[in-house]
């Protein structure tokens, strides 16, 4: 029997690589750190860390979205972390999720993923149009 995975994502992932900005509130010496994005929804984002994120972690972000002219203020949660190899130095991947975004910064996040959820759709088009 075929089993038949479900899918928990509410939202369409995009790999695109944007500069995000984060700090741990938790941390007791807090330092900016500076990732690029490996994917991004309306509700998360994934990035490499250097160091295992808890789950649950509270993160402050600065994402810098391209044209922008401020970076958009966002705080969110560890979902999960992993790491990416045995190797004692490598690094974690860690999935986060938007807990809030400033209400400055909305139309700019929301305006920058329906541009790129367009221009995606129309390449599929125009690669499907080629293909017949």
């Amino acid at each position: 029997m075929k089993r038949v995975m479900e899918e928990r994502r509410r939202f369409i992932r995009l790999e695109v690589p944007i500069e995000v900005k984060y700090v741990v509130e938790e941390d007791s010496d807090p330092v900016r750190k500076r990732v690029a994005t490996k994917d991004l929804s309306c509700d998360g984002l994934r990035f490499i860390s250097e160091r295992k994120l808890d789950e649950g972690s509270l993160l402050d972000l600065n994402l810098t979205i391209p044209g922008a002219t401020n970076p958009v203020h966002i705080k969110g949660k560890t979902i999960w972390s992993k790491k990416l190899s045995t190797e004692d130095a490598a690094p974690f991947e860690v999935g986060l999720e938007f807990v809030q975004i400033e209400e400055d910064n909305k139309n700019t996040f929301l305006k920058y993923l329906c541009d790129l959820i367009y221009n995606e759709t129309k390449i599929i088009e125009r690669t499907r149009k080629t293909k017949e």
